[in-house]
């Protein structure tokens, strides 16, 4: 069962239960500070379980796209290891907002598994909390579950999403894969063994955990439910590895091919297929490549496959060639990634070039260091600051210092590297929520609107965690509070200042300011100096960044009112995003917007633009507003006077907004749309850039088109013309390649049959070929089977740089009563150092001894004779 076709049932299955389908949310998780990305099927829903977001249903049903990459829930490292963790996945999940709670939940998923999905009772074993009687009693007496497959677990069966938030028992499903595979039951010493894998886990929401650690009953008894589609059609299609299921196969040889690399069962490439999911969809849902935030861990994730791909030897930029595979399994479930893959491209392409510069500046700077390093160690604080600060990775560096017989200092760089662990922890902004600011009286007057510097007193400071501090000392992180700031505090879909507050004889850098309340809390760490509560500081905005992220908030107003100018007075703003590098907004629209719309609408911005109209900001009652016309957020709450802004020629936009903005229009420079998708059913997303963004955007595309001129050797005007005619050659040469492949893969077939022998009256074929790849194994046994009509037949290829065998085994119909393709494989394997699996009629395996191989071969025959 395919995985499409598993999610489809899935959420079918779950609408006639009386659940609405809810697309899938953004990975960024909206107005929720503990979360780094949306890692699990409830996230979207965490305000609904605490009562805080009403919805016209009570029972909903979702494939959520998740990311676990960052933060508590971090499976980064093991990605590419392991047969089951990935950076990106989906959970579906089915939910009850107090409407059905244990019984329901219990009854709807054994009903999916064993009838829709048609798993077999027996394969089955549940676990519940050792506190849930209640649970316990429904899995046994109503349901008839084996009391010999149950277990009452302890930690294992209490989820929380995060240290704070919604949270209870719960009761998991595993799958048993059965005796053949190592492990043992939940709970049991061998429980880490593959035998049985969590399928599902319905957890029974209870409680809402705080600050404190209490826990805090819900005003309704709810069910949040979450089963990995890879892991259940790893199940479905029987295989044991998420990695070997029909979403991973295409994008596993598609990283082969783009790197070179064909044994797609590499470690690295399996990084590399999960990573550029993962980048994919981060990059669909806004975010970019940066050094701080959710943008730092999109920027290491996408420079640890792009260093798995230059480790299996790979040349030049290949990590964005894979967005196209990408798209052709995943496009049609996520159109948004459909939509976006242009952009997609490009940002990874961008960051590929740009990790390709670092590395050049990371060798230049380490062979400076191995010429002036006395002795043979190479110092930790070297390796730390060649990885830290140029992003040179550290296995690249031993790399290095291997070859010139230089040791490393391999404590001191981790001593360095749990030391900037720290600092990243307390300066990091996904934690809990600060409480300092709810204790404090007043608010603090922001002046950012006339100016950006001022003079300030500090009313409060707390540590990372929000606890009230007097002082903050050299190297400290903490939030600074002050009675008056012009520094912008996150809202409205713009992110918050950054910059400096100065005191004599120190600097507090603020690396981002928060809106809480009526208070700007001001996160970041003293470079120098000492900070106490009542000093007063000189703060000072990074005029660089705010000008550009003025500008790209100024344009979305102008945006906003061509969209409605060019596709209809429907379109209203569904969220916006306003950083220094770009502009995101989103709008309710019922389709995707043409390449001619989209043309239309860039030039009405920039008429505007060049207009270089006054922006003029007022002050008014709400009805004062709405009679003038302003545009508003759709279900937003307002105060009785609100800020009015008109921007462009002849009053073009009118909205409220509480944002910064340029003085005229003109200081907005240029506009240009780099992306339209669709993120969700109605929903569309435009994404732009403005002033030096735009002008650096425009010159890398008339580089490339002149780099690519270059190389085709015609004009820049002629380049399309004979992009078309490469294209159609190419076309016509693979098919005739295709045509050769099948001709020479037919006569070597028919010169192996040469080989065969037989044995008590059955053809044998054992044979160890060249010039094969491993993946072309199965077209060949297919070949030799249909030749042959009836036999049995081995196949081998070795790999001696890479250290590799692969073997295909393949039965006719007609003896496999007798002799079992999966058994012969493993008999040939275990003599090469690997085994494998499969079919009576076909199984392949895999080794690493080389030498061992013709040997092996050689003992098919008396194999056969002994099963007959």
């Amino acid at each position: 069962m395919k995985s499409a076709a598993i999610r489809q049932a899935f959420l079918g299955f779950f609408e006639k239960q009386g659940h609405t389908i809810v697309p899938s949310s953004s990975l960024v998780p909206s107005n929720d500070p503990t979360l780094l990305f949306t890692n699990a099927g409830m996230v979207p829903f965490k305000d609904v379980f605490l009562g805080r977001d009403p919805r016209s249903y009570v029972r909903a049903t979702s494939s959520q796209r998740c990311v676990r990459a960052g933060g508590k829930h971090n499976d980064l490292d093991n990605v590419g290891y392991t047969a089951r963790h990935h950076t990106f996945f989906e959970m579906l999940g089915n939910f009850s907002f107090g409407d059905y709670f244990k019984r329901e939940a219990i009854q709807f998923a054994w009903k999916f598994l064993t009838e829709e999905l048609g798993l077999p009772k027996e394969k089955l074993w549940v676990t519940v909390h050792i506190s849930d009687d209640e649970a316990e009693r429904i899995w046994k007496d109503e349901m008839g579950v084996d009391p010999e497959r149950f277990s009452r677990l302890d930690e294992d069966n209490f989820w929380q999403m995060g240290d704070t938030g919604p949270c209870g028992p719960s009761s998991e499903i595993f799958y048993d894969h059965g005796e053949e595979v190592w492990g043992g039951p939940p709970g049991s010493p061998e429980e880490d063994g593959d035998r049985y894998i969590e399928i599902w886990n319905l957890v029974f929401m209870q409680f809402d955990r705080d600050a404190q650690g209490n826990l805090n009953a819900l005003p309704k008894p709810s069910i949040d439910t979450g089963m990995g589609l890879e892991r259940i059609a790893a199940v479905m299609q029987g295989v044991h590895s998420n990695y070997d299921i029909d979403l991973f196969q295409n994008l596993l040889a598609a990283a082969a091919e783009a790197t070179g690399h064909a044994d797609t069962s590499t470690p690295s490439l399996r990084v590399i297929a999960d990573h550029i999911r993962s980048c994919s969809f981060l990059i669909v849902d806004g975010v970019l490549p940066s050094n701080e935030g959710r943008g730092y861990v999109l920027r290491r994730i996408i420079r640890r496959a792009v260093r798995h791909g230059h480790k299996l030897g790979a040349t030049g930029m290949f990590f964005h060639q894979l967005v196209a595979a990408l798209d052709a399994e995943m496009g049609e479930a996520y159109p948004e990634l459909r939509s976006a893959r242009g952009q997609i491209e490009r940002v990874l392409l961008k960051e590929e070039e740009q990790f390709a510069r670092t590395l050049d500046n990371g060798m230049k700077l380490l062979e400076e260091a191995l010429a002036t390093l006395k002795g043979d160690t190479l110092p930790g604080e070297t390796i730390f600051k060649l990885y830290d600060t140029y992003g040179f990775p550290f296995d690249l560096t031993a790399d290095v210092c291997r070859e010139r017989e230089v040791s490393l200092d391999e404590t001191g760089f981790e001593r360095e590297l749990e030391a900037q662990r720290k600092r990243a922890r307390a300066a990091s902004q996904f934690g809990a929520d600060y409480g300092v600011a709810l204790t404090l009286e007043g608010e603090t007057l922001f002046s950012g609107y006339e100016r950006l510097e001022d003079s300030a007193e500090v009313v409060a400071i707390a540590d990372s965690e929000g606890n009230p501090l007097t002082r903050l000392a050299s190297g400290e992180a903490g939030v600074v509070v002050l009675d008056r700031t012009p520094f912008y505090g996150e809202s409205g879909g713009q992110v918050g200042d950054t910059g400096y507050l100065e005191i004599d004889g120190g600097h507090f850098v603020v690396e981002d300011t928060q809106k809480q309340g009526s208070h700007h809390l001001h996160q970041g760490r003293m470079l120098e100096g000492e900070l106490e509560v009542g000093a007063v500081v000189t703060p000072k905005v990074d005029s660089g960044l705010r000008a550009a992220i003025v500008r790209n908030h100024s344009a979305t107003h102008l945006l906003h009112k061509a969209l409605t100018m060019v596709l209809g007075d429907h379109v209203q703003q569904k969220g916006s995003l306003v950083t220094s590098e770009r502009l995101r907004f989103d709008f309710s629209h019922f389709e995707p917007v043409t390449g001619e719309q989209l043309e239309v609408i860039e030039r009405l911005v920039n008429e505007q633009i060049l207009a270089n109209a006054e922006t003029h900001v007022e002050s008014m009652t709400l009805d004062e507003a709405k009679a003038r016309g302003a545009a508003a957020l759709f279900e937003a709450k307002y105060a009785d006077r609100v800020r009015v802004l008109t921007i462009g020629a002849d009053d073009f936009s009118i909205e409220l907004c509480g944002g910064t903005h340029v003085t005229r229009s003109g200081d907005i420079g240029c506009f240009h749309i780099v992306a339209e998708s669709g993120i969700a059913s109605g929903v569309r997303r435009i994404e732009a850039i403005t002033g030096q963004a735009a002008l650096d955007y425009f010159g890398l595309q008339e580089a490339r088109v002149a780099r690519m001129g270059a190389r085709l050797r015609v004009k820049p005007d002629q380049l399309e013309e004979r992009v078309e005619s490469l294209v159609e050659r190419n076309r016509r040469l693979e098919k005739e390649l295709e045509q050769l492949k099948a001709k020479l893969v037919s006569a070597e077939g028919s010169d192996l049959l040469a080989e065969v022998q037989e044995v008590q009256g059955i053809n044998v074929l054992a044979k160890q070929l060249e010039g094969v790849s491993g993946k072309e194994l199965r077209g060949m046994l297919d070949q030799l089977k249909s030749q042959l009509g009836s036999g049995v037949m081995v196949l081998g290829v070795a790999d001696e740089s890479a250290g590799k065998v692969s073997l295909i085994a393949g039965v006719t119909d007609d003896l496999t009563a007798t002799l079992k393709a999966g058994a012969l494989v493993n008999h040939v394997a275990s003599q090469v150092g690997g085994k494998g699996g499969g079919r009576a009629d076909m199984a392949q395996a895999g080794g690493s001894d080389v030498a061992a191989l013709a040997g092996a071969l050689a003992s098919v025959a008396g194999w056969v004779e002994s099963q007959l």
